[in-house]
C-alpha cells in the first residue's frame, strides 16, 4: 500500500509539472484574446453574425504576434532584446523556464540541476538554482512527499555534489519518500571523483 501510495504521488507530481504549464499557457492565452477583443471589434463586424468573428480575429492577431516575436528571437538582436530587457525582468520566468527545459532535457545551464546536499551531518536531495561567482551555490531542498515545496539554503562548493542523473529521476525519489536514493549516491560518486562525506578517497 505504502509502495502504492509513492507511486501514485509521484506520477500525480509528474503530472502537476507537465499540466501546470498547460492551464497557465491557456489562461494567460484567453486573458490575452480577452484583451485584443477590443482591438478587434470594428473588424469583426464587417463578418457574419454566425461566425465567431472577435475570438477568431483575437486568436489570429496572438498568434501572428507569436510569429513575429518567435521571428525577432531567432536574431542576435532580439535574443538580447527579448530575453534580458523584457522576459527576465517578469518575477519567476528565469527560474519557471529553466524549470521547463530541465524537465525537457533541453537545460544547458546548471538551473535545477540534481544534486546532493551536505545539511548537517547528512546528505539530502536537492536542486542547484543559481552559482556564485566565487563558487557557492543556491540549492533548494524539495520537502517529502511534495517536491514543489521546501527550503532554499546558500552552501559552499564543498557542501554540494551534482550528481550524473536526469530531473524526472531526482524528482521521483523525493516523491517517493526518498527510495531511489541510493543511485543519487553512486551517481555522485561517479561524478566527484574526489573526496566523499565520510567516505575518504574514491577510487
Amino acid at each position: 500500500m505504502r509502495r502504492f501510495l509513492g507511486s501514485l504521488a509521484s506520477t500525480v507530481g509528474a503530472g502537476i509539472l507537465v499540466v501546470a504549464p498547460v492551464y497557465l499557457g491557456v489562461l494567460l492565452l484567453l486573458k490575452v484574446m480577452q484583451s485584443l477583443a477590443v482591438v478587434v471589434q470594428p473588424l469583426a463586424r464587417l463578418l457574419p453574425d454566425w461566425l465567431p468573428a472577435e475570438r477568431l480575429l483575437s486568436l489570429l492577431l496572438v498568434l501572428l504576434v507569436c510569429l513575429i516575436v518567435g521571428l525577432l528571437v531567432r536574431t542576435r538582436a532580439g535574443q538580447a532584446l527579448v530575453g534580458h530587457t523584457v522576459l527576465e525582468k517578469l518575477p519567476g520566468y528565469t527560474l519557471f523556464r529553466s524549470l521547463t527545459l530541465r524537465i525537457a532535457g533541453k537545460a544547458d545551464d546548471v538551473t535545477w540541476k540534481p544534486a546532493l546536499a551536505e545539511i548537517e551531518e547528512a546528505l539530502v536531495p536537492a536542486f542547484i538554482i543559481e552559482e556564485f561567482a566565487d563558487g557557492r551555490y543556491t540549492v533548494f531542498v524539495p520537502s517529502v512527499p511534495t517536491p514543489l515545496a521546501g527550503a532554499v539554503y546558500v552552501l559552499t562548493r564543498e557542501r554540494v555534489h551534482p550528481v550524473s542523473v536526469g530531473f524526472a529521476q531526482a524528482f521521483k525519489t523525493v516523491s517517493r519518500w526518498g527510495a531511489g536514493a541510493k543511485d543519487l549516491v553512486a551517481a555522485m560518486e561517479d561524478t566527484r571523483q574526489g573526496v566523499l562525506p565520510g567516505r575518504g578517497t574514491a577510487p
